[in-house]
């Protein structure tokens, strides 16, 4: 068990797990774009481990990027996405795969759908590490998913709870 401020969490996926999901979606990922050069684009802050470690297993020619959009506050989603740092590269006729580190209820999925609409990109793929599918409310398809999880709260491997956390390379959940 770990304290981040004021809650405990308890050990719930190793590292282990981790990679193993990222190297099976990369795969996936480089055999659907096989001849392309697509661009990553990593939702900071807590997808920038399994950017990191997405990039380690994608062997192909690729280009990677990050916006930095937020939604939470402490354990609770505010379900309003704000853009805190944007794109500053034209992505017209691109092949784009968003690579994120959970997707619970989608509404960072609209915004990111929206803004890529209107760079009139090639192809608009979504990856993400973790899944909650009881928490997902929207109709966008999620193409590349590494591991469902139940919807609950979870710290490490870039998720945070207020800041701390995101060091750990195992991942927590709230305790109970």
């Amino acid at each position: 068990m770990i304290q981040l401020h004021d809650k405990h969490f308890v050990p719930f996926i190793s590292a282990e797990e981790i990679d193993f999901a990222i190297a099976e979606m990369a795969q996936l990922v480089e055999a659907d774009f096989a001849d392309e050069t697509p661009v990553f684009i990593g939702v900071l802050n807590g997808a920038f481990m399994v950017v990191a470690d997405f990039m380690k297993h994608y062997k192909k020619p690729c280009e990677v990027s990050f916006i930095k959009l937020a939604s939470y506050e402490g354990t609770e989603t505010t379900h309003e996405v704000k853009n805190l740092i944007g794109l500053n590269q034209d992505l017209t006729g691109r092949s784009v795969v968003v690579i994120e580190d959970i997707v619970d209820t989608g509404s960072t999925l609209e915004v990111l759908k929206a803004m890529f609409k209107q760079q009139n990109v090639k192809h608009f793929k979504i990856a993400t590490l973790f899944l909650k599918p009881d928490a997902y409310k929207k109709d966008i398809k999620i193409d590349y998913v590494g591991i469902r999880i139940p919807d609950k709260f979870i710290v490490g491997y870039g998720l945070d709870y207020n800041g701390l956390g995101r060091n750990l390379a195992e991942v927590y959940q709230l305790s109970e």
